[in-house]
C-alpha cells in the first residue's frame, strides 16, 4: 500500500502539469491560427494587407526592383534556400544521424517524424486550398507548387525549433538554451521574411507556414517531454521490481 505523496514529489508533478498545459496550450493556440488565417485568405479578407506589404518592398518606380541594394537582394536568396526542401532535408538527415551516435534513437525519431509530417501537411494544405501565388509582382526565385501555406515557412519552422527543442533538452545552462532557441527562432522569421521580399508568397502565407510548423515542433516537444519523464521514472521502477 503505497503512502501519502512527498511534497516534493508533488511540487515536481505540479511543475510537470504546468508544463504539460502550456504545450497543450500552445499546439492548439498554433493550430486554431493556422486554421483562421486560412478561413480569412478564403474570404479575401487578407487580400487588401497582403497587397500593400508586397508593394511596400518593391521600388514604386520599377516592380521588378526589391527594395535595397543588389547584394541584399542576393542575400535574401542565400536565406529562403535555407528552409528549402534540400536543406531541410539535409539537416534532417545530419541531425538524426547525431543523435544516433549519442544513442538517442528516439529524439531521432522524433526529429524526422516531425519534418516528415510537417512536408506531408503542408503539401495537401497546399492542394486543399489551391491558391495562387502573387501576380502583382515578378517572382524572384523558382517556384512550382501553390501558394497557401508557405513550404519553406512550414518546413523550417518544423525542423529548426524541433531540432533546438532537442538540442535544448541536452543542455543544462539557461544561457545555452537561449541561444539555442533564439538562433532558430531569428532564422525562422529570417526565411519566412526572405519568401515575401522575393514576391513568390503572400505574408498570409508565411503566417500561416510558422503557424502550422510550429504547432508540428510544439507536437514534437510534447514528445520529448513524455520521453524524458519515462526515463525519469524508469530507473524507480527497475529499483523497486516492477
Amino acid at each position: 500500500m503505497k503512502g501519502p505523496v512527498p511534497l516534493k514529489s508533488m511540487e515536481i508533478l505540479k511543475r510537470l502539469e504546468s508544463r504539460a498545459l502550456l504545450l497543450i496550450a500552445g499546439l492548439s493556440g498554433a493550430v486554431w491560427a493556422f486554421f483562421n488565417i486560412a478561413s480569412e485568405v478564403g474570404e479575401g479578407e487578407t487580400h487588401a494587407i497582403d497587397q500593400r506589404v508586397l508593394l511596400m518592398l518593391r521600388n514604386p518606380a520599377d516592380l521588378n526592383d526589391p527594395v535595397g541594394p543588389r547584394a541584399f537582394e542576393e542575400a535574401m536568396r542565400d536565406i529562403t534556400g535555407l528552409g528549402g526542401f534540400t536543406v531541410v532535408t539535409l539537416v534532417t538527415v545530419v541531425g538524426a544521424l547525431m543523435f544516433l551516435f549519442h544513442k538517442r534513437w528516439r529524439h531521432a525519431l522524433v526529429f524526422v517524424a516531425t519534418v516528415l509530417l510537417a512536408e506531408l501537411s503542408s503539401d495537401w494544405a497546399k492542394g486543399f486550398y489551391g491558391r495562387p501565388r502573387p501576380d502583382l509582382v515578378p517572382h524572384e526565385s523558382y517556384v512550382y507548387s501553390a501558394s497557401f501555406p508557405s513550404g519553406h515557412s512550414t518546413l523550417s519552422a518544423a525542423a529548426y525549433l524541433t531540432l533546438a527543442v532537442l538540442i535544448a533538452g541536452q543542455e543544462t545552462g539557461r544561457a545555452t538554451k537561449t541561444l539555442v532557441f533564439g538562433l532558430a527562432v531569428v532564422l525562422v522569421l529570417m526565411i519566412g521574411a526572405s519568401r515575401v521580399y522575393l514576391g513568390v508568397h503572400w505574408p498570409t502565407d508565411v503566417l500561416a507556414g510558422w503557424c502550422l510548423g510550429a504547432a508540428w515542433a510544439t507536437a514534437a516537444w510534447i514528445a520529448v517531454r513524455r520521453i524524458s519523464d519515462a526515463s525519469r521514472e524508469a530507473p524507480d521502477d527497475a529499483r523497486s521490481g516492477r
